[in-house]
């Protein structure tokens, strides 16, 4: 289930922007957009970081579970949380091994 696109969409359509506005904002294209909004694993911190402060949010709406006003708020973390605590991380290693992987490609590159 894609919770942070869904919420990402809604709040985007409550503030009036549209997907193209959020695409040259984050330096995507329009269908690599719409993407990230149907499928948060597309996410990584970076992108979720700009998307917050375009959408002037704090960034625990998009990860807390949204309960009616009546509802207690939970201290940990939902299944449906963790799945997207778990998403973020995997986001991160990725992007970290992709970046070793290009110092060292540049390495070898400048060695030659």
């Amino acid at each position: 289930m894609n919770v942070i696109g869904q919420r990402i969409k809604k709040l985007r359509e409550e503030k009036g922007i549209t997907q193209d506005s959020m695409a040259i904002q984050l330096d995507v294209t329009q269908s690599n957009y719409g993407r990230l909004e149907k499928d948060d694993r597309r996410l990584n911190v970076v992108k979720l970081l700009k998307i917050v402060r375009i959408l002037d949010v704090n960034i625990m709406y998009l990860f807390n579970e949204v309960l009616g006003e009546d509802h207690a708020q939970s201290t940990g973390l939902s299944n449906t949380n963790k799945e997207v605590y778990d998403i973020l991380i995997e986001s991160l290693r990725a992007e970290i091994q992709h970046l070793k992987d290009e110092v060292n490609f540049l390495r070898v590159i400048v060695r030659s």
